[in-house]
């Protein structure tokens, strides 16, 4: 499995690997960035997901998500926070996005 350092590195990265659009978290679904798309919990997996942890500032963690749907024929980003700066959605959505 791929490491990185950074959070950038790892987006660098995971957009060479064709993860190019970036998905927003909505209560319900992830909506791509130019809103062409919009997937429910059944409509995408969690191919790979990678956490940044940093000890000096907790706004600076995060989870970077690679997310694709063969439903919709893409792949894409999703950078969300953890703990206390994550973002509220359906149980659905959690469980599909939880970090085991």
């Amino acid at each position: 499995m791929e490491t990185y350092n950074t959070l950038s590195e790892a987006i660098q990265a995971l957009k060479k690997q064709g993860y190019s659009l970036d998905f927003n978290l909505k209560e319900t679904c992830l909506e791509c960035s130019e809103g062409k798309h919009k997937l429910t919990h059944e409509d995408f997996v969690v191919d790979k997901f990678f956490r940044f942890d940093t000890d000096e500032d907790p706004a600076d963690q995060s989870i970077l998500y690679a997310i694709s749907s063969v439903k919709h024929d893409v792949k894409g980003l999703l950078v969300n926070g953890f703990g206390r700066f994550s973002d509220p959605v359906a149980n659905e959505l959690l469980e599909k996005l939880k970090v085991h």
